[in-house]
């Protein structure tokens, strides 16, 4: 009865120790990394797609308003049709060049974007369009929760990528995950601030 007793308990602690063992290399660490990372991914999508609702929204109350800007309010159009073209799903994010092409897309939708509310300056009138001021409110928070978004998940980037480069979670990441880098989203120099909304309202 002892000696079968005996043999359980070693049983029981050989079985413990290699779950510590599988644990400790990555078997469930590496892909919760993962998923955290692609969770944040989803997050940075949903808010680049909350502000190209907006500037839909803002480009149609601007030609409502009879602003003579067709150049800009085209350019502006363009670079959103671009930017909600180019999509990134999360088996993407270790292709470095997909995702540069979603930054690139991004980054000159912010410019146009930019260019279009310099624009406007041109018409006081516009700049009392309560459509309008609401509008400029929504993309300015939107902005700021893309800037909170990118921060988010870039940081998730960099916990996984780390995590499949060190020991031992580099040995499940290698050998059983088969796991790659993932890209961080680095946004382009013009693109790092972004556009100014509330700035033409305050006599800046």
């Amino acid at each position: 009865m002892a000696r079968a007793f005996g043999s359980r308990l070693s049983a029981l602690i050989l079985l413990g120790l290699a779950s510590l063992s599988l644990a400790s290399c990555g078997i469930n660490s590496v892909p919760a990394a993962e998923e955290v990372a692609k969770a944040k991914w989803a997050d940075v999508q949903a808010q680049y797609q909350r502000r190209a609702d907006l500037i839909g929204n803002l480009v149609a109350t601007v030609k409502a308003a009879g602003k003579q800007e067709q150049d800009t309010l085209t350019k502006v159009t363009e670079a959103r049709a671009k930017a909600t073209s180019i999509q990134v799903n999360s088996d993407d994010l270790n292709n470095p060049q997909k995702v540069a092409q979603f930054q690139q897309a991004q980054g000159e939708l912010s410019q146009s974007l930019g260019r279009l509310l310099v624009s406007v300056e041109a018409y006081p009138d516009l700049k009392t369009n309560q459509n309008f001021l609401a509008l400029q409110s929504q993309i300015e928070g939107t902005e700021n929760r893309i800037t909170v978004a990118v921060t988010d998940y870039n940081e998730a980037v960099r916990a996984y990528n780390t995590r499949i480069r060190t020991f031992p979670d580099m040995i499940g990441a290698k050998l059983i995950h088969g796991a790659q880098p993932m890209t961080p989203f680095q946004a382009k120099a013009a693109a790092q601030d972004a556009p100014n909304v509330g700035a033409m309202f305050n006599g800046n």
